[in-house]
């Protein structure tokens, strides 16, 4: 048995459930971890959880809230050093073999000054550490993420990047790719299509949101606002990690913002998505660029939509579910296999 240290990026779910995900394979092993705000809520009813306050993005009205969320940022500044220190004072008293992280500051930087091998896996790291072609507009953007990851977020002594597209690494740079980590009840579900459209939607939506799908013309399960009622075609709905995933495994078709975690869930049942990404999250428009370069459904960027852009979406349902089904979605086999090596040679790995 090893002892794990494991830190998680607190903000929405991904972060969470990928790590909980890992924890529950490996579950010979011990594991702490080191996370806050929504992280700590998943992750604390299973593990043992320090919860110690780190970055987070700020969301409102569908967009990253800069402002609020420099500010978070710079509170923090003083406070980092005692922070590090306490994550430190844990791996004196805890003794792990190893660290994991995901798109973790704390434990990842704490592990390189103590010198303890650390693992990251993260979807994030496929903007710095692989080749984009990337329309111009998007570059600025994508130069300052990309300065954030390597600033923050790039501490690890290994990299094991999950995503549902796979560009090629840039040369020189030591990682692994692998496709998505899904939870085992997901894997336990069969994909059936009903007639409903299913939405996921965590953030305060932008004004007209709620018009726009009842205009869709068709059923719409509704998941994110904890409401249980039903207004036309919209049926709200508690959330239910049961219900949820029966109903995407049902659905006809996916709207969701531009999570990569439901994206990879949405595909590995062949449900084409419509991704309506965070405005100012540019990890969610690299996603939708990748959706629709690979013919797995359509982005929609910008708010209202063109009068035939539902009807548009919905007569190439078919091609996507082609392009959907030449695709590879399930990497937990392979993934398994690269945090297990890392276990089990204590960070003496190779790759």
């Amino acid at each position: 048995m090893a002892k794990i240290l494991y830190g998680v990026h607190g903000t929405l779910h991904g972060h969470a459930m990928r790590a909980l995900t890992i924890a529950r394979h490996f579950s010979e092993h011990e594991f702490l971890f080191v996370t806050h705000d929504r992280g700590s809520a998943i992750l604390s009813p299973e593990y043992p959880v320090v919860e110690i306050p780190g970055p987070l993005t700020i969301y409102k009205n569908h967009r990253v809230a800069t402002l609020p969320t420099l500010l978070h940022t710079l509170r923090q500044l003083p406070t980092q050093g005692a922070r590090l220190r306490k994550v430190q004072e844990l791996i004196d008293a805890f003794q792990p073999d190893v660290a994991l992280s995901d798109y973790d500051y704390l434990v990842a930087q704490a592990s390189r000054q103590v010198g303890l091998p650390c693992l990251s896996v993260d979807h994030q790291h496929i903007i710095t550490f692989c080749r984009h072609r990337l329309p111009w507009r998007y570059l600025p953007p994508y130069w300052q993420l990309a300065l954030v990851i390597k600033w923050m977020f790039s501490q690890a002594s290994q990299y094991l990047v999950i995503s549902f597209f796979r560009p090629p690494l840039k040369p020189g740079i030591r990682a692994r790719l692998a496709p998505p980590i899904l939870r085992e009840s997901v894997l336990r579900r069969k994909p059936g299509e009903g007639g409903h459209v299913l939405l996921y939607q965590s953030i305060s939506p932008f004004p007209g949101f709620f018009e726009f799908l009842q205009n869709l013309g068709r059923p719409v399960v509704v998941y994110g606002f904890h409401q249980d009622r039903r207004d036309g075609n919209l049926r709200f709905k508690q959330n239910s990690e049961d219900g949820f995933l029966d109903d995407l495994a049902s659905c006809r078709y996916v709207i969701c913002a531009g999570s990569h975690t439901l994206t990879s869930e949405a595909l590995y049942y062949g449900k084409p998505v419509l991704s309506i990404p965070f405005q100012g999250a540019f990890e969610q428009v690299l996603n939708v660029l990748y959706l629709e370069r690979l013919g797995y459904g359509r982005g929609l960027t910008s708010f209202p939509p063109a009068p035939d852009f539902i009807a548009a979406f919905e007569a190439h349902l078919a091609d996507y579910r082609q392009a959907i089904g030449q695709g590879e979605f399930l990497g937990n086999d392979e993934a398994y296999a690269s945090v297990g090596e890392f276990i089990r040679e204590k960070g003496r790995v190779s790759w």
